[in-house]
């Protein structure tokens, strides 16, 4: 894939599916066989390598997010989506549930929106 191409955002995929693992109290291995993959498909996104398409969706349903929060467009120049980054802090919280996480993701999202639409009218 060329670098102006959609591509995964290894590194915040395998960051949001550390905090949830951590969250479960779950060791890799036991992730690997929640989710129906590989333990060595795990082992090479810690080294920056993408999974398939199948074990990327299974990652992302398990995970409960869309699979467009691992997607960068430009991956030499765009940093990662804000709500991206911060969902595996959210989701490693013990004090918010899964709703108030959703809640949280929704109202910086939609923040972000605004910030842009701001810069764009300005």
């Amino acid at each position: 894939m060329d670098e102006g191409t959609s591509a995964v955002d290894v590194r915040a995929l395998h960051a949001a599916l550390d905090a949830a693992r951590a969250e479960r109290d779950l060791s890799w291995r036991q992730l690997a066989k929640e989710l129906g993959v590989s333990a060595s498909t795990i082992s090479r996104m810690a080294n920056g390598l993408r999974p398939d398409v199948e074990a990327f969706a299974a990652m992302t349903t398990w995970l409960r997010m869309p699979a467009e929060a691992f997607f960068r467009k430009d991956v030499a120049d765009e940093q990662p989506e804000l709500v991206a980054q911060l969902a595996p802090l959210l989701r490693a919280r013990r004090d918010l549930d899964s709703k108030d996480v959703e809640y949280l993701e929704q109202i910086i999202g939609a923040a972000v929106q605004r910030f842009r639409s701001e810069r764009r009218e300005g």
